[in-house]
């Protein structure tokens, strides 16, 4: 199919000026294909192990605690953290989408906010939730 030179090209990510709002758009789609990928495969692997038996699952447990003090080895830990933070900015992400969609929020500076805003809260909550993880007593 041959282009007409009369229309214009789409413009590109070359000639738009890179925001906040262009960042949640893309970590959005990101974080849910990290999700369903590896969160599926974690969960899979979990209930696998789970109803592999007692011996199945404390290899699993094995592999993602040291034997030593009950925490989390720091490869596993890396990869849940990073998990917990796409699950918080996904929901985040998914929350601001929810006020798009009334028609509210779609002045640049209310939008750049609410993508700050949305990005930042995904990254406190995932320290919250991973600080009480860490601290909390055994």
């Amino acid at each position: 199919m041959a282009r007409n030179p009369a229309r214009p090209l789409s413009p590109h990510l070359t000639i738009w000026r890179w925001g906040p709002h262009m960042l949640i758009s893309i970590l959005h789609r990101v974080t849910g294909d990290g999700l369903a990928i590896g969160g599926g495969v974690l969960f899979t692997w979990w209930l696998a192990a789970l109803a592999g038996g007692e011996a199945s699952y404390a290899r699993f447990v094995d592999l993602m605690t040291s034997n030593a003090t009950g925490r989390l080895n720091l490869i596993p830990a890396l990869i849940l953290i990073g998990l917990t933070w796409a699950m918080f900015q996904h929901m985040c992400s998914g929350i601001r989408h929810l006020f798009l969609d009334t028609g509210a929020g779609y002045e640049l500076k209310s939008n750049r906010t609410a993508s700050i805003v949305a990005m930042t809260v995904a990254v406190i909550l995932t320290a919250l939730v991973w600080g009480f993880i860490l601290t909390r007593g055994h």
